[in-house]
């Protein structure tokens, strides 16, 4: 293949923010699962990446000439409390690579300690590693911003956790890997020293890089935060509309590009209840289904703290107008839920929809239904049938006024997927490649990858967890 290009922008830019790092060599590397369409869209040769060299590259140990791998350096809010430095643990920023439009991060995670790896090892596990790569390519099917993973490669490295586990890294592409918590660590900085500098400066990077149109504003910082909260205000739409919960949305994985990221404790739920918790380590609920929206508007609000002093020189003004922009969020996200959801039951807006909308979700909550089963039966119910759910008498009166506003199948079938992550599945799926067997995961990447596209033979890719799977619980993998 030609020679590989890696840029070294975020490296050069921002020294500041960026600390030297190598990947640890690992002692019998293997190539476990590559993302080959990824890879080719992104002008890297599959064939080349299988090959020692290549996988030199998706370990670290093998970098292109003028790449400078580094450690990102951020703070953040975790569950509430500000920690004052944070930073890439276990992760490496390779560089940047182009697909000839758009310039992209390749990183790795799990490649080795680096100054940032506090009391950690920095090393990850298969099963983990895998468990992103199966999520961000179903995030990826289901049309919703995300990173994506390009490659998971065992180590051949034992990794303590509460057992020895079989250890990889996953190599990963992102728009950027700029966070909420790169701006509070400048911003942090900012005000110790009285020097706006750098905060301008990765303001500007931010805007070059995700947000260009806002460089045509009179502030261009202003128009950099309304549009990252449009951004995440559409993001989280988007999660909710599939029952997606992350787990763990800390102002350090939350970006300014508006991709999901960070696929540690997330899930998708099954039977609907705003109140549902996987993640093992959120035990007051903070990142619960139904408090994402509050918790983004409540991250957007650090973001918003970093950026005042770009605002106006005038604090009363800069407050002002950030407070103008971050009472927009819950607006827009309710505008960007409401169309998802119309288009979900297949009716136009009007006073009837809206509480139709709102008794269906009262009804699942109350009778416990399969959120993503629920939705396929109400297509198969606008096409004419029903079943599944629906069949329970607590929707019958329902059903009737449902059907009397005529709703549109051809656009349910399009919106409402057949096939999620169902968490048993990928349970399922990693245990098998823990005992070094692909199979099941090649499997569920290959369903996921048509989620809309009911097919033979997959009906139990479709099916909510057997009663057994009840008190499912999510862990970071650190």
């Amino acid at each position: 293949m030609p020679p590989l290009v890696l840029t070294a922008d975020f490296a050069r830019e921002f020294p500041e923010l960026a600390v030297r790092a190598q990947a640890e060599a690992p002692p019998n590397p293997r190539l476990l699962i590559l993302n080959e369409p990824l890879a080719t869209q992104l002008g890297l040769d599959p064939q080349w990446l299988k090959s020692p060299e290549g996988i030199g590259l998706l370990t670290g140990t093998a970098v292109p000439d003028g790449a400078t791998p580094v450690a990102q350096a951020y703070a953040g809010h975790q569950f509430g409390n500000y920690v004052p430095v944070l930073g890439d643990g276990r992760a490496l920023l390779l560089g940047e690579l182009t697909d000839g439009q758009s310039q992209f991060d390749l990183s790795l995670k799990g490649s080795g300690r680096t100054s940032f790896a506090r009391g950690g090892d920095g090393l990850a596990v298969v099963g983990p590693m895998l468990r992103e790569y199966v999520i961000s390519e179903a995030m990826y099917a289901l049309g919703i911003p995300t990173t994506r993973a390009l490659a998971v490669t065992a180590t051949g490295r034992d990794v303590q956790r509460e057992t020895v586990l079989p250890g990889a890294v996953l190599a990963r592409v992102a728009a950027s890997h700029l966070r909420v918590g790169s701006f509070q660590l400048v911003a942090q900085q900012a005000r110790a020293t009285g020097d706006l500098t750098l905060l301008r400066r990765l303001a500007d990077h931010a805007i070059d890089r995700h947000h260009p149109q806002a460089a045509e504003a009179e502030n261009r910082y202003i128009a950099l935060f309304a549009a990252v909260v449009e951004a995440q205000a559409s993001l989280v739409a988007r999660w909710m509309l599939v029952g997606f919960i992350h787990g763990v949305m800390n102002t350090d994985n939350t970006t300014i590009s508006g991709e999901t990221i960070d696929y540690g404790p997330c899930a998708f739920m099954e039977a609907y209840d705003p109140a549902t918790v996987f993640s093992s380590i959120d035990h007051a609920g903070r990142y619960a289904f139904g408090n994402q929206p509050l918790v983004m508007q409540w991250n957007l609000a650090r973001f918003a703290e970093t950026l005042l002093p770009l605002f106006s020189d005038d604090e009363d003004k800069a407050l002002t107008v950030a407070m103008e922009i971050l009472e927009g969020f819950m607006p827009r996200y309710h505008g960007f839920w409401s169309d998802g959801m119309l288009a979900k039951f297949g009716l136009a807006r009007s006073m009837e929809a809206a509480a139709l909308i709102d008794q269906a979700l009262m009804l699942l909550k109350n009778n416990a239904v399969d959120y993503t089963s629920f939705f396929r039966s109400l297509t198969k119910a606008a096409q004419g049938g029903a079943e599944g759910p629906l069949a329970d008498n607590a929707f019958e009166e329902w059903l009737q006024r449902w059907r009397a506003q005529t709703p549109d199948a051809e656009t349910m079938q399009r919106v409402n997927p057949v096939y999620i992550p169902r968490n048993h599945l990928v349970e399922q799926a990693l245990t098998a490649a823990m005992r070094d067997d692909l199979a099941p995961v090649q499997k569920l990447l290959g369903v996921l990858a048509e989620p809309y596209r009911e097919r033979d033979g997959l009906e139990d890719y479709a099916a909510p967890a057997p009663p057994e799977f009840g008190g499912y619980r999510t862990f970071c993998g650190t």
